[in-house]
């Protein structure tokens, strides 16, 4: 794929010409252009987590672009999580996860949640922003971490994630950002052909519902609702298990799935 000679993030122009920056890029960028059922899988289930992620952002004053973070960190896999134990769309940590008021356990676990992380996600990215002063620093942190990315700024004495020497995985996170703030408002630049009936349409054929008591059975709610227990979790990823003790007493509010919810189109 043609490398441009720069690109945005942010708002932001960021130069290409530099050697090291265009070979950056150009490494993401062809390692995506090239991973095909990967990035084509990635393209599909955009069109279904966008919705939801986009208005939160704008919402909470977090650049649009950030939403391809969110690519980078889990692929829109709403169900992944890392070796690490990170967790959700937005691989949150249960330490942060947990600071932030969701719910972490092997039961429920709300960084499954796409709204609620992606709420989690804004929090962290704008204390990260008002910190280090920069949006590109602050998605470098979102893979190293504020105090990671403060410390080697001090030592180095630089101020541009540009300019600064980072772990290799690090180096690479924001030009893998960018990567696919390219490739996927238009794939079809980059030989991906995929039909407008072939995108994973946004699961919107839900009422919702108030859960309480204890304890919760899963399987029981979803039979009471009219559906089943796997339906129940398709809408619902912070379900983790059967049963839930509920030993404070929560309520949640569950989506229901309505009668033609397993429709494709």
């Amino acid at each position: 794929p043609d490398i441009p000679s720069s690109v945005s993030f942010c708002g932001k122009d960021i130069d290409l010409t530099r050697y090291n920056m265009h070979e950056g890029f150009d490494r993401e960028l062809s390692s995506f252009t090239y991973f095909h059922s990967t990035t084509m899988l990635l393209i599909k289930r955009a069109n279904r987590y966008f919705p939801i992620i986009e208005p939160i952002l704008k919402a909470n004053g977090i650049p649009d672009d950030f939403k391809y973070l969110c690519m980078a960190e889990s692929g829109l896999d709403p169900n992944v999580r890392s070796g690490a134990g990170a967790a959700g769309l937005w691989q949150l940590m249960p330490v942060y996860a947990k600071s932030v008021g969701l719910l972490v356990g092997g039961d429920v676990d709300e960084r499954y949640d796409v709204t609620k992380a992606t709420e989690a996600a804004c929090r962290y990215l704008a204390d990260a922003y008002e910190r280090l002063g920069s949006w590109t620093l602050a998605a470098a942190s979102y893979n190293v971490g504020i105090a990671g990315v403060s410390r080697r700024l001090a030592k180095q004495g630089v101020d541009s994630y540009y300019d600064l020497f980072l772990p290799a995985e690090t180096l690479r996170y924001v030009f893998r950002v960018l990567a696919f703030k390219l490739i996927a408002p238009d794939p079809a630049a980059y030989g991906f052909r995929i039909d407008p009936d072939d995108y994973y349409k946004p699961l919107t054929d839900y009422h919702e519902a108030t859960v309480e008591g204890r304890p919760i059975d899963w399987a029981a709610v979803a039979r009471s609702h009219g559906t089943n227990y796997k339906m129940l979790r398709e809408l619902n990823h912070w379900i983790r298990d059967y049963d839930y003790d509920n030993k404070a007493g929560r309520s949640f509010v569950i989506k229901v799935p309505n009668r033609d919810f397993r429709r494709a189109r």
